[in-house]
């Protein structure tokens, strides 16, 4: 791989490493270069390297690509597909930084609810055929997870989380200032417990006490069939991990449908366009075309007379409704299609029929040489 970054030697593991070895590697390296907590002017770029490196180590399809040609995207970007992108850009060094934050430095009354993960959102678009017959989605992400080392508490083996000492469980201290109109009391969080009220003595070496880490992260999504564009799924407890064992936060999944070649979406009743001809419409018809389903046809009845602009339904043949009741109405609007060009014959029949029902046509009446260009043709034909 000449020219290329070794991402191995980035994050200082062996090529045979485990995923936990990977892991720790980061997390050691991270909490010296992160630019929240390094002074080196070049702690950002530094990161960047870093992140970039175990991004593609920590997930194995990216790791076995960049093992066999030297990128995470394999031969030509073929066989790999990243949900990342739909969490607006979010990545590692975005949850790395919340990392750092910790949900820490909050005072001591409302501490436990703050202690709890954040809720995430992810958008995730699906076809409108996947919408009707319901899909399972599997989509990656990065997270602050419980931690595998501690099970969450945050605590080495054998260590205890206790009172702090300087804050007496607060949370804060208090300081007093004196300036030339009087004392002035102001309260900080306490810079010991970071807020917290209690101190573990041994914490853990892989989360630094939090009980949480950065994470790639991978779920499968079930998309009931039915589903509208906008509606909102819930997966419990896959959003930020809680602090120190706390409960973790929920993973919102709004579902988007893409746009449909053929039909529209109303409620669960689709419409869509059909095409008939002049006589089709005047003597009424059967058009078939194809459902959302899979191997499905929907046959639309066109009475005779059926005007332009007119619909027709087939009830029963639309989007499913969710849980399972029934299906929406398959609607067709029906286009009347008029022939640019004639046989003679056929201009002949149309002449005649107008001539039955008195409608004028003289502008488009054939001179004795249309009539014999249009012989030829239909000879031709």
């Amino acid at each position: 791989m000449p020219g290329s970054k070794d991402y191995y030697e980035v994050l200082g593991v062996d090529r045979d490493a485990d995923q936990r070895t990977i892991k720790r590697a980061f997390l050691k390296k991270a909490r010296k270069v992160h630019p929240d907590v390094s002074d080196d002017p070049d702690a950002e770029e530094k990161f960047k390297e870093l992140n970039e490196a175990y991004s593609v180590l920590s997930d194995e399809q990216k790791r076995a690509n960049y093992d066999r040609f030297g990128t995470a995207e394999g031969m030509g970007g073929q066989g790999y597909v990243d949900f990342s992108d739909i969490f607006g850009g979010m990545g590692m060094d975005d949850i790395f930084s919340s990392f750092f934050g910790g949900g820490m430095g909050r005072q001591g009354s409302n501490r436990s609810a703050h202690r709890r993960g954040r809720d995430m959102a992810v958008t995730l678009t699906i076809t409108l055929e996947e919408a009707a017959l319901g899909c399972k989605k599997t989509v990656t992400y990065d997270r602050l997870a419980p931690c595998e080392d501690c099970h969450g508490t945050g605590a080495a083996e054998g260590a205890h989380e206790k009172t702090c000492e300087r804050c007496h469980g607060t949370g804060f201290v208090t300081s007093v200032q004196r300036s030339i109109f009087g004392q002035f009391q102001s309260s900080s969080p306490c810079p010991d417990c970071n807020g917290e009220g209690t101190v573990i003595d041994h914490p853990c070496d892989m989360c630094g006490g939090q009980g949480r880490t950065p994470n790639h992260e991978k779920i499968d999504i079930q998309i009931p069939a039915g589903i509208a564009s906008g509606r909102q799924l819930r997966v419990r407890d896959y959003g930020e991990a809680g602090y120190r064992g706390e409960s973790s936060g929920d993973l919102l999944v709004t579902v988007a449908i893409e746009e449909h070649d053929r039909f529209q979406r109303s409620g669960d009743d689709l419409i869509c366009d059909i095409s008939v001809s002049i006589a089709q419409a005047a003597l009424g018809c059967t058009i078939e075309v194809a459902g959302i389903m899979p191997d499905e046809t929907i046959a639309f009845t066109v009475p005779a007379g059926t005007q332009y602009g007119d619909s027709v339904e087939a009830p029963g043949m639309g989007m499913p409704a969710v849980g399972g009741s029934g299906r929406g109405r398959a609607i067709a609007r029906v286009r009347v299609e008029v022939p640019r060009k004639l046989s003679g014959e056929a201009r002949s029949l149309l002449e005649r029929y107008a001539d039955e029902m008195g409608e004028d046509y003289s502008r488009g009446r054939r001179t004795m040489g249309d009539r014999i260009r249009d012989a030829i043709d239909d000879i031709l034909d």
